[in-house]
């Protein structure tokens, strides 16, 4: 074989094994795509381009009656080298990937120089805050809009990611711990923050859950069904109102220069779309909380801070702009004063309510016999025979099983996908890396909360799937099954909670048992009071399942 011949017979090997290369690919991404629920767009729309998107997306974070927030003018004197140098430096030498804002600086650059970024960098933060002032690069963000469908044909169909500078995103978050956490401890009569369990501390959608369900249980103890309406709101965190926002900031003990900050760093920001190649002109906003920033998202929970039931009894749970209303029976006729009141709030706060998306659920205790009287319709909210709940899905007897079935169609098309990735040869130590990160993930999902309302029949149909996959390879045969991984959950959550004061869900554990003084008893993993067994669906909440499960 000469030279040439060699070469070809090189060349030819090399555009087959990349022509194989690159099919393996799409079919591997094409089944991460499946796992995931992404969809790849079919392509560009004309009608779309950068610059009608990054108008859409202006008008919506637009305030028509704008005030700007005033700052304050009792600021005093501010200590310059409040943030550490070797704060600074640990917060850049743990830098995940993450996006670059317009300022091109990447996380991997600034991770990489962090010993000798981190004295200039925290100079920079202190000046900022001394004078409270946020530069203009930093108020600048890059949107990148995300198709909704497969077939997005307008501007309302794609999904806008906005992605501010990693250094303003280091910025706020210090401001965030530093002084809006503690703030949110100890708020003044006006704002409340118990309900609120997003964005917070020790807050998480299990959390919100747990406390959803203690209060539904509990109110069913003496009522015969409880009234739930889940509300919507329009592109809540895009309209809040600046001025409202900070007036409810002003009342948190918040230093002044702090206060200011934030103030300035509301005012004259303003944003670009990048599509299809090119960027579009930059528009000021008059409006939102700025996603992609640190800030945005407590500052959201400051704005909600006001928002409570006008009728004693009624209560509210909150996540970020997840809104639940629980109604006991007995107050079933304040519904509509209640839905005013929250429609007056958000219109103060430049939101809306969008009662087309919004539902109302009537729960009731599967064994009471008698017939239940359930009040009429609302005439502008639909009502429903099951509601989801921050991804769980609960019928009107509080049944989790419809939630078992949906997880459970959810996990065997990810199994499907993971056959694939095994079939184009994907080695199994990373297919069970996959099924833990993403099938376990989801059958976990807030356990801690749902796994009490759930029969045995439901956690045997998800033994079942474990069992199978296990056989398939896809999960160690050496791991947990579900009733074991809830269990360490479960304990994990409830050590927390008892160790933490400060923690989201203290309120709801009972007070501590009196001394014993004339009995030697033997020693309890807690020494909280143990509640009365009233009925099931008290006995299946979390706090009393784990209460008599620590007795000894």
């Amino acid at each position: 074989m000469d030279g040439k011949t060699d070469s070809a017979s090189v060349a030819t090997t090399n555009l087959v094994y990349f022509i194989l290369t690159e099919e393996l690919m799409q079919k591997t991404w094409a089944a991460v795509r499946q796992i995931t629920g992404s969809r790849r767009s079919t392509g560009q729309t004309a009608d779309v381009t950068a610059e009608v998107l990054n108008n859409h997306y202006a008008v919506i974070s637009n305030d028509d009656c704008y005030i700007p927030p005033m700052k304050k003018q009792t600021a005093s004197h501010y200590d310059s080298n409040y943030i550490s140098d070797w704060r600074v430096f640990r917060i850049l030498d743990k830098l995940r990937a993450t996006a670059t804002g317009l300022d091109d600086l990447p996380a991997w650059f600034l991770r990489l120089g962090a010993p000798i970024f981190c004295k200039p960098i925290a100079h920079l933060f202190n000046l900022s805050l001394a004078s409270s002032t946020v530069p203009l690069q930093w108020k600048r963000a890059s949107i990148r809009p995300i198709p909704k469908n497969s077939t997005p044909t307008q501007p309302s169909d794609f999904r806008p990611i906005s992605i501010t500078p990693i250094l303003t995103r280091i910025m706020e978050r210090t401001v965030v711990t530093q002084f809006i956490y503690p703030a949110l401890q100890a708020p003044p009569p006006t704002l409340s923050f118990v309900d609120q369990f997003a964005f917070r501390p020790t807050g998480s959608p299990t959390a919100a859950i747990i406390s959803f369900l203690n209060s539904v249980t509990k109110l069913l103890l003496t009522n015969p069904y409880v009234i739930v309406i889940s509300l919507d709101f329009s592109k809540a965190f895009d309209r809040v109102r600046h001025s409202t926002l900070m007036h409810k900031v002003a009342l948190l003990d918040i230093p002044d220069n702090a206060f200011n900050w934030m103030v300035d760093f509301l005012n004259g920001h303003s944003h670009c779309t990048v599509y299809s190649g090119t960027a579009s002109t930059f528009k000021d906003i008059t409006a939102s909380i700025i996603q992609g920033s640190s800030f945005g998202p407590a500052a959201y929970v400051i704005n909600t801070g006001d928002l409570q039931p006008v009728i004693p009894g009624n209560s509210l749970c909150k996540f970020a702009d997840d809104t639940y209303l629980i109604i006991p029976a007995s107050n079933w006729t304040s519904r509509q004063a209640e839905i005013n009141n929250i429609q007056t709030w958000a219109t103060a706060n430049n939101l809306s309510l969008n009662c087309t998306k919004s539902s109302e659920i009537i729960f009731v205790d599967p064994r009471r016999k008698r017939h239940i009287d359930v009040p009429p319709l609302l005439s502008d909210i639909a009502r429903v025979d099951s509601l989801k709940i921050l991804g769980v899905t609960f019928s009107r007897n509080l049944s989790a099983s419809e939630h078992i079935g949906n997880i459970l169609k959810s996990c065997s098309q990810s199994m499907y996908a993971l056959r694939l990735l095994r079939a184009h040869g994907m080695c199994e130590a990373a297919i069970q890396t996959i099924f833990r990160s993403v099938i376990i993930a989801k059958l976990t999902y807030a356990a801690s909360a749902w796994r009490g309302f759930t029969k045995a029949s439901d956690r045997q149909r998800i033994d079942a799937l474990l069992r199978r996959s296990k056989r398939s390879g896809f999960y160690a045969t050496h791991l947990p099954m579900f009733d074991e991984l809830c269990d360490t959950a479960d304990e994990q959550l409830f050590d927390k909670v008892q160790t933490n004061i400060f923690h989201i869900l203290r309120s709801l554990l009972p007070p501590e048992s009196p001394a014993s003084q004339n009995y030697s008893l033997r020693p309890r993993v807690h020494n909280l009071q143990l509640p009365d067994h009233v009925n099931h669906l008290a006995d299946s909440n979390f706090f009393v399942r784990m209460l008599f499960k620590n007795v000894y």
